[in-house]
C-alpha cells in the first residue's frame, strides 16, 4: 500500500465459475492482506487501545471488526453454523456511526489482547477460504446469491481500511510510525489559481438493478434515479490548503454569518480555527498525513469537514457576490459524465490518486486531468450538498439491514468521487457514501456558481412499508377493540412482578421500542435490544426528539401521515429511563445481566437458533427474577432452519408444542408461575386490510 492495481471489485457475471471462484479467493486475500499491513503503522499495542478520537471505539476494535462481521453474516446467511468466538462476535459486532444503539463506553469492554484477534482474523480467513473452495457457484451472482454475504465482507473490509487510515490519521504521533507501504507524495508546489469552468445543463440518469448489474453494490445505490440538472459552473480544481488559506486569513472561523447553525455549534465546541489536520508551529503550517507531519504542501486539497467547506463557500458567495455553494449529487454525476469518466480499469493503473494506485495520501491537485477538470475522482472524497436519501426502488439486504437506514435522518451528507485509499466498491460511480456533517474523512471539496437551489430530497415522515406499519403497531391506534399489544404485554409484566424488585427490565427484541418505554413507568432503568437498527431507530428518535412522524398506505398510491408524541402517549416522565442497542439475541454482549425482568416478545420463532437464547437466559436474570416470553408460535424456515424449531412437530408420533418445548429447555432453572394465556394484537397493512394474531404468554421465574 500503495500498490499499483490494487484487485479492482469483481465483475458478477462470467462464463466460468471456477475462474470466478479464485478471483474471489484472491479478492478476500488481497483485502485482508492490505487490511492488516495498515494496522503494521500502529507502533505498539498501547496503540489499538487508545481511542485516536472520543467519538469512536479504539482501533483494536476495527482490526476484530471486520473479521467478526464476516462470521456474523454467515451465520445470519446459515452458510455457516458453528462460531469461532461468540465473545468476540458480539463485542466487535456494532460501532460504524456514533448511533445511538453504539455503546461507546469502554467501561463496557474487556478487550481481547492484539494477538488474540490477530488469531481470530486468521481462523476466520481459513473458514471463509474453505467456504469459498466448497460452495457451489452459479453465475452470475446476484442480491439473492449464498455468495454475496462473501462480498459484502470483503467490501466491508475495504470500507473500513479507509475509515480506519482516517483514525490512525487522528491519532497521536507517538502512537505510529512510518511504513516502507505506506508513504506520502513527495510532490508540492505553488497552488494554481483556481478558476470556474461552464457545465451545460443535461440529464442525469442511475439505474442499478439487483438482478443483474455487474458490479457488488450497497443498498442505497440500486433503484432509479432520474433527475434534469440545470447549467453551473463549478471550479477545475479541488480547494488546495492555499485557496482555503485565504478564508482562514480572513477570519473565516470567526465570522459567525459564514457557518450555518449546526457548523457554528460545531465550531464554538470544538473551538476549530483551522482544518483539523494542520498543524501550526511558531510560523509555519505542517500537514499531518497518516503517520507524519510534514511542511504544508499548499497545492494539495485542503481536508475539512461539511461545516467548513460550507462556510467557505459562504465566504466565497459573499467575496464575490456570486452564488457560491458546494455541489449537489446530480451535479457531480454531470461533471462525471462531461469529463467522460469510466471505471477503473482492471489491468492498468487509475487516471486519477484512486484505489492505492498511486500515493498513501493526496497530491498536487493538477496531477489528475479529467476533460476540463481535475480530480473529478480521487484525490480526496468531495462534499456535497445532499443529504443521502433513497433512490425509488430501494430496498434494504436482509443480511445488513442497517447498512444505510439509520443515515436516512438529514444529518448525513453525501460524498462523492473517493479518495486515494478508496478501493473496491467505493471507488465505482455508483457508490454513495455519507457520513455526519462534523466527520472526518479524507475528504475536501470543490465549489460551484448556479442560480439553481439545491435539492435537498429527503422526507421528515417515516415512508418505509414495514417500518410505518410496526410504528403503528406500536404507537398508533386501536382497531377492532383490541388494546396496543406492547402496552398489554408491559402491564401484565408489571402486575406479575408484584413486590419483587422493579431495577432493571430488558426488552429483547424490542422492536420499535414501546414496550421498553411502557416498562419504565415501573422499573428503574429499562434497556431496549433488537437486532434491526431500522426498528431502533424509531424508539431512538422518540427519546431524543419526543416525536415520531410516519406514513402509512391507505389505498394503492393513497396514504394517510401519522404523527405520535411521547407526551400525547404519556410517556415523556420515563425517556430519561430507557435505552436502546443493537444486538443479536442468540448472541448477547455479556454486560447485558442482571436484570429483574426480561421480555422476549414474539420473538423466539424468529430467531436463527433460539435454544442459545434459552439455554443461556438464565445467566442474565437475577434469582427470583422474571422471564416472560410471548409468541404466535409462527415458525418459518426463512427465519429458523427446521432442526432449530423448538417445538410446532411431531416427536415419537406425538404432538410437540413450543410450549413444550419451553418447559424441556427452561425447567432447569425456572418455574411457570403464569400462563399460558392468549393476547391479541392487530397489524395494519392498509386502510382496509389487517392481521389478527394471538400470542401466547408464559411467565417464567428464576429458581435456580
Amino acid at each position: 500500500m500503495p500498490r499499483s492495481n490494487f484487485l479492482r471489485t469483481p465483475l458478477l457475471h462470467g462464463n466460468d465459475p471456477e475462474l470466478k471462484r479464485e478471483e474471489i479467493r484472491r479478492y478476500f486475500h488481497a483485502t485482508l492482506d492490505c487490511y492488516e499491513e495498515l494496522f503494521e503503522t500502529l507502533r505498539s499495542d498501547e496503540a489499538y487501545y487508545n481511542k485516536p478520537i472520543s467519538l469512536r471505539h479504539p482501533l483494536i476494535f476495527y482490526f476484530g471488526h471486520t473479521a467478526t462481521f464476516f462470521i456474523n453474516k454467515l451465520i445470519l446467511a446459515g452458510l455457516i453454523s458453528e462460531r469461532i468466538n461468540p465473545k468476540l462476535e458480539s463485542m466487535f459486532a456494532v460501532g460504524v456511526d456514533e448511533m445511538s444503539w453504539d455503546d461507546l463506553d469502554s467501561t463496557h469492554y474487556n478487550w481481547p489482547t492484539v494477538q488474540e484477534v490477530r488469531d481470530y482474523r486468521n481462523t476466520m480467513r481459513q473458514r471463509v477460504d474453505q467456504l469459498i473452495t466448497q460452495m457451489p457457484l452459479v453465475l452470475p451472482i446476484t442480491w439473492e446469491s449464498s455468495w454475496w454475504p462473501i462480498l459484502m465482507g470483503v467490501e466491508h473490509e475495504r470500507i473500513h481500511l479507509e475509515t480506519s487510515s482516517v483514525l490512525i490519521r487522528q491519532h497521536a504521533l507517538k502512537y505510529v510510525r512510518s511504513h516502507q507501504n505506506c508513504q506520502p507524495c513527495l510532490k508540492a508546489g505553488k497552488a494554481p489559481e483556481n478558476q470556474m469552468i461552464a457545465v451545460s445543463s443535461g440529464s442525469v440518469t442511475l439505474d442499478k438493478n439487483k438482478q443483474n448489474h455487474q458490479y457488488y453494490g450497497w443498498d442505497n445505490e440500486y433503484g432509479l434515479h432520474q433527475s434534469d440538472v440545470a447549467a453551473f459552473q463549478a471550479s477545475r480544481y479541488l480547494v488546495t490548503n492555499q485557496e482555503f488559506l485565504h478564508f482562514i486569513e480572513a477570519d473565516g472561523y470567526q465570522t459567525e454569518s459564514y457557518w450555518l447553525e449546526e457548523g457554528r455549534s460545531w465550531q464554538k465546541f470544538t473551538q476549530a480555527t483551522h482544518p483539523t489536520f494542520w498543524v501550526k508551529k511558531d510560523d509555519r503550517w505542517f500537514l499531518r498525513t497518516m503517520t507524519e507531519e510534514i511542511s504544508m504542501p499548499w497545492d494539495w486539497p485542503v481536508e475539512v469537514n461539511y461545516h467548513e467547506a460550507k462556510a467557505f463557500c459562504n465566504w466565497k458567495a459573499v467575496v464575490t457576490k456570486q452564488p457560491v455553494r458546494l455541489p449537489t449529487e446530480d451535479e457531480w454525476y454531470r461533471l462525471y459524465d462531461e469529463a467522460k469518466l469510466s471505471e477503473v480499469p482492471a489491468e492498468t493503473a487509475a487516471n486519477g490518486n484512486l484505489h492505492l494506485d498511486h500515493y498513501a495520501s493526496s497530491c498536487p491537485v493538477t496531477e489528475f486531468k479529467h476533460g476540463d477538470f481535475y480530480d473529478i475522482v480521487g484525490n480526496v472524497w468531495q462534499w456535497t450538498e445532499t443529504p443521502i436519501y433513497p433512490f425509488p426502488g430501494f430496498d434494504v439486504h436482509p443480511l445488513y439491514d442497517d447498512f444505510t437506514t439509520p443515515t436516512f435522518d438529514n444529518q448525513h451528507n453525501l460524498m462523492k468521487g473517493g479518495s486515494w485509499i478508496s478501493c473496491g466498491n467505493e471507488s465505482l460511480r455508483s457508490a454513495r457514501y455519507a457520513f455526519r456533517r462534523h466527520f472526518f474523512q479524507h475528504a475536501g471539496f470543490r465549489y460551484v456558481i448556479s442560480d439553481a437551489p439545491a435539492k435537498q430530497p429527503s422526507s421528515n415522515y417515516e415512508t418505509d412499508k414495514l417500518l410505518s406499519e410496526y410504528a403503528e403497531f406500536h404507537y398508533g391506534d386501536h382497531y377492532f377493540d383490541v388494546p396496543n399489544f406492547s402496552k398489554a404485554l408491559a402491564e401484565i409484566a408489571i402486575k406479575a412482578m408484584g413486590n419483587r424488585p422493579k431495577r432493571s427490565a430488558l426488552d429483547l427484541g424490542c422492536a420499535s421500542g414501546r414496550a421498553t418505554f411502557e416498562l419504565a413507568r415501573a422499573f428503574d432503568q429499562v434497556t431496549g435490544i433488537d437486532f434491526s437498527a431500522r426498528f431502533i431507530g424509531q424508539g431512538v428518535q422518540l427519546a431524543k426528539q419526543g416525536i415520531l412522524r410516519y406514513v402509512l398506505t391507505d389505498e394503492g398510491d393513497l396514504v394517510s401521515y401519522k404523527e405520535r408524541t411521547l407526551t400525547g402517549l404519556d410517556l415523556e416522565h420515563v425517556k430519561d429511563k430507557v435505552e436502546f442497542y443493537q444486538g443479536d439475541a442468540c448472541n448477547l454482549k455479556s454486560i447485558l445481566t442482571g436484570y429483574d425482568l426480561i421480555l422476549a416478545a414474539n420473538l423466539i420463532d424468529r430467531l436463527y437458533d433460539p435454544s442459545k437464547l434459552l439455554n443461556s437466559i438464565h445467566e442474565r436474570i437475577n434469582l427470583g427474577g422474571l422471564l416472560m416470553i410471548t409468541s404466535p408460535y409462527t415458525w418459518l424456515t426463512e427465519h429458523t432452519k427446521k432442526e432449530f424449531w423448538i417445538g410446532g412437530f411431531k416427536r415419537d408420533g406425538e404432538n410437540f408444542t413450543t410450549l413444550d418445548g419451553l418447559k424441556a429447555i427452561l425447567e432447569k432453572h425456572f418455574k411457570l408461575i403464569q400462563g399460558p394465556q392468549s393476547v391479541p394484537f392487530v397489524i395494519r397493512e392498509t386502510k382496509r386490510k389487517f392481521q389478527h394474531t394471538l400470542s401466547e404468554v408464559t411467565i417464567w421465574e428464576r429458581v435456580s
